[in-house]
């Protein structure tokens, strides 16, 4: 079992402004897990579909925006989620009525947990609400909209939380600030904030102590108008979680990139505004599907599926840059997990087996930009110690500059020699002869340099 374990990050009292929240230190938990499963898994289970082969840009074909497309055909993704809603269901069939149809009869919480241990995954986020508004837990302010009151009929939430804790990962709680169609948000947002999703997240946290709070939907207002630093003070300050807790940059529309104390995040690669993450030195974070979309999407092949091969490859390229990645499963409407997902899954499990050493608790190396000239070839450290993380087998001597001195070189998962020599601030590292009998790993192959830096 993995033991988590945490410190007290401060005994500072924070002011629900942004200066003084966002000068609580990240916990440093977070920087040391690096692999995080996403889950989105909700009503939109149930029709489970988004044009995947559309030429209609990447946020367009997420399936968990279902209810939002097909009420809104002004663009060609909203008319193709309409067209096909009105041919498998009819035109009087309301996004409401899915929701009996979202049973979870065979979700397993254990198995999905114990999944995501053998992943190599060390926290979990899963969605206690999307912007569609029904919560997976038995919320008060969602009455009648909820996974208690109708459908499976079960605290989702809970059980997940109790599972993932019991495998010994973190466990994280995703929440829309917004909802699309809740007529108290489209009335009175300032009273949908103080009546509604405030304390909705008060008894999230309250009831499950997620190590991980992870907002989203902020786009709608800026901060101040979600009461964000309020909320953020009372989590540091008086919640059960105050000491261990970690955010994200997701709080007002002014946000993203700009939340000191929380981590920053990218989806696919971007952000809103179309860029990827401004300072890499910051704790951040990557977010994505294994295909095309977050929430399970049916139509999907295993050609709009990432490889297992570039799942390693991207891992290792986001810890590298100094981020973690949170990598996205959609479960069926009935509470499994595809088979091809559970598959990508376990094979990076087996590839951090042999060489999660150097991806956890490591940190993105100074030394990378001398070394550009090297392809496929990515670096962490930890301590004194330099891995070399190679994605494709290298044919020749790997030269690596930027060493201070130099220390025994090793093949992560191989028992045999590595010579190398050190000369004038470089390592030459002497590729092993390997075979398919002593092929310590697939997809990426790491070496060690012991007290390199």
């Amino acid at each position: 079992m993995i033991l988590v374990c945490f410190l007290r990050v401060s005994a500072q009292t924070y002011e629900p402004a942004w200066e003084s929240v966002n000068s609580r230190p990240l916990p440093e938990w977070f920087s040391d897990v690096k692999f995080g499963i996403f889950i989105h898994w909700g009503v939109y289970s149930v029709p489970a579909w988004a044009p995947a082969d559309a030429d209609i840009g990447i946020y367009a074909k997420y399936a968990e925006w279902y209810w939002w497309r097909m009420m809104n055909t002004n663009d060609e993704a909203g008319r193709l989620f309409r067209e096909y809603h009105d041919a498998m269901y009819g035109e009087n069939f309301k996004y409401q009525d899915f929701a009996p149809m979202f049973k979870a009869e065979h979700f397993d919480a254990a198995q999905w947990a114990e999944l995501f241990r053998r992943a190599g995954a060390r926290y979990v986020v899963l969605t206690s609400k999307h912007h569609e508004g029904f919560t997976l837990w038995p919320s008060e302010q969602s009455w009648n909209w909820n996974s208690v009151d109708i459908g499976p009929h079960r605290d989702l939430c809970g059980e997940l939380s109790e599972a993932v804790k019991e495998a010994g990962l973190h466990m994280g709680f995703y929440y829309s600030l917004y909802e699309w169609f809740n007529p108290l948000y489209r009335r009175d947002v300032e009273t949908y904030v103080d009546q509604h999703m405030l304390p909705q997240m008060k008894d999230l946290v309250t009831r499950y102590e997620p190590d991980i709070f992870w907002p989203d939907g902020e786009w709608d207002h800026p901060a101040e108008t979600w009461r964000s630093a309020e909320f953020l003070a009372w989590l540091y300050n008086e919640s059960p979680v105050k000491d261990r807790v970690v955010v994200n940059d997701r709080w007002g529309r002014e946000t993203r990139g700009n939340t000191p104390g929380g981590y920053h995040t990218t989806e696919y690669d971007l952000v809103h505004d179309g860029i990827g993450i401004a300072d890499g030195d910051h704790p951040w974070e990557e977010c994505r599907g294994i295909g095309t979309s977050f929430g399970y999407n049916r139509i999907e092949t295993p050609d709009h599926y990432m490889t297992s091969e570039a799942l390693v490859h991207l891992l290792v390229e986001k810890v590298a840059s100094g981020g973690n990645l949170l990598l996205n499963v959609g479960p069926t409407a009935d509470g499994r997990i595809p088979a091809i997902q559970q598959q990508r899954l376990l094979d990076m499990g087996a590839w951090l087996d042999v060489n999660g050493e150097a991806i956890y608790g490591t940190r993105k190396w100074g030394g990378a930009a001398q070394n550009d000239h090297l392809q496929d070839v990515y670096f962490t450290r930890k301590g004194n110690d330099l891995y070399v993380i190679c994605t494709s087998f290298p044919e020749r001597p790997i030269v690596v500059e930027g060493i201070r001195r130099g220390g025994r070189v090793s093949m992560l998962g191989h028992d045999g020699i590595i010579r190398a020599r050190t000369s004038g601030g470089r390592i030459t590292i002497n590729v092993p002869d390997i075979t398919p009998a002593n092929n310590p790993s697939d997809y990426a192959w790491v070496f060690r340099i012991e007290n390199a830096l």
